[in-house]
């Protein structure tokens, strides 16, 4: 009481935990929160139940805790502790310790495309510089957590390293939203709440723990993730706390500071989770549909054309059906408006069909995906789409045969198709590849056949055309079959 009462007096904190809310710890029984403890995935529980047999603390956390509550089946589980990365490691056969600057450990169960990650972290310390230099003056600190506390924290209040472990409240209070901060113990079902995430969650409120200011300028690409968050709880009717939203415009020039690679990454996420469309929305609505990343500014910008709405809708689609996305697919949707004008013009020009495609790639690539083209695999597969598509006007001999066989075929008939539902190409055409890559070799040549009566009885002037084609385009048909090579995934 005597010291409450002095710095009360004073003004100031005697210390920075003092000087920071870290909550009081509040437990939940199942009859309130009404948890359905079935949704919990058995490989989340049993880590939880490891590590506790083991005789350390063990918490289902975050998103996971947040969706459970809502009465929905998390996709993602994730863990939190306060056993270190070492020593959760120890405990299981498949496990491994991953990242420098946010050291997390990932056990794995099953293999291959059916194999499961657990996220597991350890509690962290609240950190700021003047908690660094105390922490520093404490002879029982060791050398470790004196390495992870150098430079924790820059002079604009941004965490540079997060490896210093702490308490369960610090932990909460480090987290970003009130409804990301919850822990559940499956075992006991009790619920640990510390900054009322259960009753933000009751009234669908989206709210920053602590000042959204200095929140931000801890971690930048919270201002990413609030948008995320806002759309995909739009739906459930969560909005954005007035204090948390206010200062998401003014802060965006923090994003400089946050490696591109990290941006491209949060890009991808507002984009292939399910909730495209809605977090341009938020975008828009926020003020922030400029300015966070150049690639994203595009998609902003184009999400009202016929095809990249097109195409947002179907990412949204798929992974409504649990179907696989690839940002190769969405992102050359959104820039085929630029490759294709590249093309025509050079078209008009003269050049011969396959050379002015790759021309009008390579003008692209070096005008907007600049910043991402250290992505190898993400470049070929763009280009591959878009060198695939006047290949599927070339449905006579052995091409459409060699053509339906490509590792990337399903793609670039994807792309085909929405390319068909905005009347960009015919829809027979659409509907010929889509019943020739799957019929029998009778079939194929059947269609084949029907194709080639079509193009007989097509009007002259088309025939003419027909026929100058294959002039312009026979020279660079070689070449251009060796873009086609590729071990790349079937699904967009």
């Amino acid at each position: 009481m005597i010291k409450k009462f002095i710095q009360k007096i004073l003004g100031k904190p005697s210390s920075s935990h003092a000087a920071t809310d870290f909550g009081k710890r509040v437990e939940i029984p199942a009859s309130v929160h009404g948890i359905d403890p079935s949704l919990v995935d058995d490989r989340a529980l049993s880590v939880v139940r490891t590590l506790q047999d083991a005789g350390y603390e063990a918490y289902v956390v975050g998103g996971a805790v947040r969706d459970l509550l809502l009465g929905l089946r998390p996709k993602d589980f994730d863990v939190a502790t306060d056993a270190t990365p070492e020593e959760v490691k120890a405990l299981f056969r498949r496990a491994f310790i991953i990242g420098r600057r946010f050291r997390i450990v990932h056990v794995v169960y099953g293999r291959g495309r059916e194999h499961e990650v657990i996220e597991v972290s350890t509690f962290r310390a609240h950190l700021d510089n003047r908690a660094a230099e105390q922490v520093k003056g404490n002879e029982k600190t060791s050398k470790s957590e004196l390495a992870g506390m150098k430079h924790a924290v820059d002079s604009s209040g941004r965490v540079l390293r997060d490896n210093v472990w702490g308490p369960q409240d610090e932990d909460a209070t480090r987290r970003d939203f009130t409804i990301n901060a919850m822990y559940y113990d499956p075992e006991s079902q009790y619920l640990v709440d510390y900054h009322g995430g259960m009753q933000d969650a009751n009234k669908k409120v989206l709210r920053m723990i602590g000042d959204p200011v200095a929140r931000y300028r801890e971690d930048p690409v919270r201002i990413i993730r609030a948008v995320r968050f806002a759309a995909k709880l739009s739906q459930l009717g969560f909005k954005l706390e007035t204090k948390t939203a206010k200062p998401l415009a003014t802060m965006l020039g923090l994003l400089a500071d946050v490696p591109q690679s990290r941006l491209f990454d949060e890009m991808l996420k507002l984009l292939q989770t399910g909730h495209a469309l809605a977090s341009i929305e938020q975008l828009q609505k926020l003020g922030l549909q400029k300015g966070i990343y150049p690639l994203l500014d595009v998609v902003v910008e184009r999400a009202d054309s016929p095809f990249v709405k097109a195409a947002l809708v179907d990412t949204d689609r798929r992974v409504g059906e649990g179907k696989p996305v690839a940002p190769s697919f969405l992102l050359a949707c959104v820039l085929w408006a630029d490759v294709k004008l590249g093309w025509d013009q050079r078209l008009a020009n003269r050049v011969p069909p396959f050379p002015a495609l790759q021309e009008s790639i390579d003008e692209v690539f070096e005008a907007r995906i600049g910043d991402v083209s250290g992505r190898g695999k993400l470049a070929a597969d763009m280009r591959e789409i878009w060198m695939m598509q006047p290949r599927f006007d070339k449905r006579i001999g052995s091409t459409a045969f060699s053509l339906v066989e490509q590792a990337r075929f399903r793609a670039g008939f994807d792309f085909l198709r929405l390319r068909a539902e905005v009347a960009e190409v015919e829809l027979a055409l659409a509907d010929w590849w889509q019943e020739f890559s799957m019929a029998d070799d009778a079939a194929r040549e059947d269609l084949i056949q029907l194709a080639k009566s079509e193009k007989s009885s097509a009007p002259a002037t088309d025939a003419v055309k027909s026929r100058r084609a294959p002039r312009r385009r026979k020279p660079a048909s070689k070449s251009a079959g060796s873009d086609h090579s590729g071990d790349a995934p079937s699904d967009h």
